[in-house]
């Protein structure tokens, strides 16, 4: 069995700065970093899809640098709409093939035991919305023809609509491109994503996309047409996807804080449930 941990937006701060004045990133994507430290058995990779650092800097990179290297699984990233590419590929290793791709975007593909994982690029410099663009959709259907591997697509914005009307104003431009090539392409069992800082599971062009929530805040769920976004620190979380040949990809989600248990399931005498 292959088992990949997706974890997303970890929003990190120059130390002793706080995200938003309020959410103490820095701290809460180390503790991520211990809960994945601490699964057993280790993901055969952990992918971090994009918003890595906050402003960004390279003191901020500094920091995502430090704490992936603390990491015990390999580890494979690409940016957000936080992000630098052109940063992340000066400041960075360890963490991909992230020298591959164009001039401006960050685009790889690589296998992680019997799949095959492909990380692509919706960052634009200066702006909070994505697009991935003519050429990257060009690449993502060549790659993708290169191999009927079951495939898992890593990117950061969102390629639907969620109903949060002021994430969807920042979303990806270019959905029906991709929706396009993704349909042609069978193999593609799950779309990994992240950008809304919250649990939301959804179908693209014919597979399944999976949104994963924040290592650190998460943004208030609020289906109504209200534009003005707000955060809440609601429990951080991150995705753990297991593929083997029978069952396909089956993805859970794994919290990053301790509770009380676990507590075995006793019966009371003559109870067989």
């Amino acid at each position: 069995m292959t088992v990949i941990a997706h974890v997303t937006d970890l929003h990190l701060r120059p130390r002793g700065l706080a995200c938003y004045r309020v959410s103490e990133t820095n701290m809460l994507a180390a503790r991520a970093i211990d809960a994945l430290n601490a699964l057993t058995p280790q993901p055969d990779a952990i992918v971090i899809t994009g918003d890595l650092a906050d402003t960004p800097n390279e003191v901020e990179y500094a920091g995502v640098q430090r704490l992936v290297n603390r990491l015990k699984a390999p580890v494979y990233v690409i940016p957000g709409n936080h992000d630098s590419s052109a940063l992340m590929r000066e400041t960075l290793t360890g963490v991909g093939p992230i020298n591959e791709g164009s001039a401006d975007k960050i685009h790889y593909a690589v296998t992680i035991g019997d799949v095959r994982l492909v990380a692509l690029d919706t960052s634009v410099a200066g702006v909070p919305y994505g697009t991935l663009g003519e050429a990257q959709l060009a690449w993502l259907d060549a790659t993708l023809s290169e191999s009927d591997m079951p495939t898992l697509v890593a990117m950061h914005h969102p390629p639907a609509t969620t109903g949060i009307r002021h994430m969807d104003g920042i979303g990806l431009t270019d959905t029906a491109g991709f929706a396009e090539v993704i349909a042609r392409h069978s193999n593609v069992e799950r779309v990994m994503c992240g950008h809304v800082h919250r649990t939301i599971i959804t179908s693209v062009a014919g597979t399944v996309m999976t949104l994963a929530p924040s290592t650190a805040h998460q943004v208030k769920l609020d289906l109504s047409d209200g534009d003005n976004g707000e955060f809440i620190m609601e429990p951080p979380a991150f995705f753990l996807h297991t593929h083997d040949a029978g069952a396909g990809v089956v993805s859970h989600l794994a919290y990053v804080e301790a509770h009380p248990g676990p507590f075995p399931f006793y019966t009371d005498e003559g109870v067989s449930w």
